[in-house]
């Protein structure tokens, strides 16, 4: 059964960087394609971005263009998600997800298979 563990939340003052991670256990994350999403209080859970499971392909949603970079090692079991210049509004938890199938519909209802969350903080 694939398990997924994000890490690397923290606080940060605007302006600044975090590098989240993704690891999964039991199972090669390699054939998988792997979203990042976060939800803030109030609010949905929204896609941020995804990435194919061989790591040549990405999309990003509008807000985070330019901004956060999502990379993958298959040889570490894990996905990152790069933010910088980092916003009061990216303020939420942080969840990777996986599917089998194409990077391009970065929409929460097709993942099956949830991390429990990580939590980013963007105040000064």
């Amino acid at each position: 059964q694939l398990q997924l563990v994000e890490s690397g939340g923290g606080w940060v003052q605007p302006g600044g960087s975090l590098t989240l991670s993704c690891t999964a256990s039991g199972i090669t994350l390699a054939i998988y394609t792997i979203g990042w999403f976060r939800q803030a209080p109030g609010k949905e859970r929204e896609g941020v971005s995804c990435i194919s499971s061989g790591g040549g392909s990405s999309n990003y949603a509008d807000s985070v263009k330019g901004r956060f970079g999502i990379s993958r090692d298959n040889t570490k079991n894990t996905v990152y998600l790069q933010m910088s210049s980092l916003k009061p509004e990216d303020t939420a938890i942080y969840y990777c997800a996986a599917k089998v199938g194409s990077y391009r519909r970065c929409d929460r209802q097709d993942f099956s298979s949830w991390g429990q969350g990580t939590q980013v903080t963007v105040s000064s």
